[in-house]
């Protein structure tokens, strides 16, 4: 359920998030390859200048979790915001219920688990409290009603402004629901990535449970910038990533450039924009838009201001339809029980 409230000069609408005083930006900065893990590494300084620069654009939202970078990235957030004193001006959301060790993650929502990373993440953060608090994958040795309670005591105590979960089934979040309240589901969401259209979003904007839809740009491919010759390095999750396998990587980079034809003839606008505004006018509360440049954050001022017709969607689902023979999910991120 979308509550856009106001529109910045120079950049995405706000909308609240029900069940809470909060409003958010209706783009968010995801600071996963700001952590560096699966990405090749991070460049503090620029990280730093890429986050700040966001808030120039209208964004208010960063999200971070303990995983990326494993610490690393929250550690960035906390020193771009309050190096700068900007938390008044910032909403945070980080996540909780991964642990690692040896490189190697692993799903842990246990009660004591969610309270002792709650209080690394407040130091990593330099905050005394998280805006938005996310379990990252649903834990099933641990059962919803022990992680949900776990929740709810500390948005009771005021450490935590808004309870969320990430990539959760409707009966997931219906167990969970019996115990605390959910105002967030952090789904994977984009133009090649529509699983949650079937259940998943209707549910929410049922019950009232604002989405951040993550990898709104498909790990860059909607960014318009890769070309069937790109080469990914080292650690990069793109080596691994299905779709960026030939023959099916040259399917969506076929699809990527019908897309932008599209974008161009109807909208003046390109790919990159036509990807994020698709998102938000299929319902999701906040997209998230990966980057870690400050460069990377120019198109977000074409997001707003317009949007896609029936006829415009109708041709996007036919562009898919001829160009992708062999589509596949986001399954390929989640990590081991």
């Amino acid at each position: 359920m979308v509550h856009p409230a106001e529109t910045l000069a120079n950049g995405p609408e706000l909308a609240g998030i029900p069940g809470t005083p909060l409003k958010v930006s209706r783009v968010a900065v995801g600071t996963w390859a700001i952590g560096g893990w699966l990405w090749g590494g991070t460049d503090e300084a620029e990280s730093i200048a890429t986050i700040r620069a966001a808030l120039d654009h209208g964004i208010n939202l960063i999200d971070t979790a303990p995983v990326y970078g494993f610490g690393r990235s929250e550690e960035i957030v906390g020193k771009a915001i309050a190096g700068a004193g900007l938390r008044g001006r910032v909403r945070i959301a980080t996540k909780v219920g991964l642990e690692w060790k040896d490189g190697k993650i692993w799903r842990n929502s246990r009660r004591e688990r969610i309270l002792r990373e709650c209080e690394d993440s407040l130091r990593r953060l330099q905050t005394d409290h998280i805006d938005v608090y996310q379990i990252h994958w649903p834990d099933h040795a641990t059962s919803f009603e022990e992680t949900a309670d776990a929740m709810l005591s500390l948005f009771n105590a005021g450490k935590i402004g808004a309870i969320g979960v990430s990539n959760c089934s409707v009966d997931q979040m219906e167990q969970f629901r019996r115990v605390a309240p959910i105002h967030v589901l952090q789904p994977p969401y984009n133009l090649f990535e529509r699983e949650i259209e079937a259940e998943i979003l209707p549910y929410c904007k049922k019950n009232g449970i604002a989405t951040f839809g993550y990898g709104a740009l498909c790990r860059a491919l909607l960014s318009g910038r890769m070309r069937e010759n790109t080469v990914f390095e080292g650690d990069d999750l793109r080596r691994v990533d299905p779709k960026f396998q030939q023959p099916r990587f040259g399917q969506y980079i076929a699809a990527v450039a019908r897309l932008d034809e599209l974008a161009q003839r109807r909208f003046g606008k390109r790919v990159i924009h036509l990807a994020v505004r698709f998102v938000l006018d299929k319902g999701i509360t906040t997209a998230l838009w990966g980057a870690r440049h400050p460069s990377q954050l120019q198109a977000v001022d074409e997001v707003s201001g317009w949007s896609l017709d029936a006829a415009t969607l109708a041709e996007i689902d036919r562009i898919l339809h001829e160009t992708i023979t062999d589509p596949v999910g986001p399954g390929f991120m989640a990590p081991p029980e």
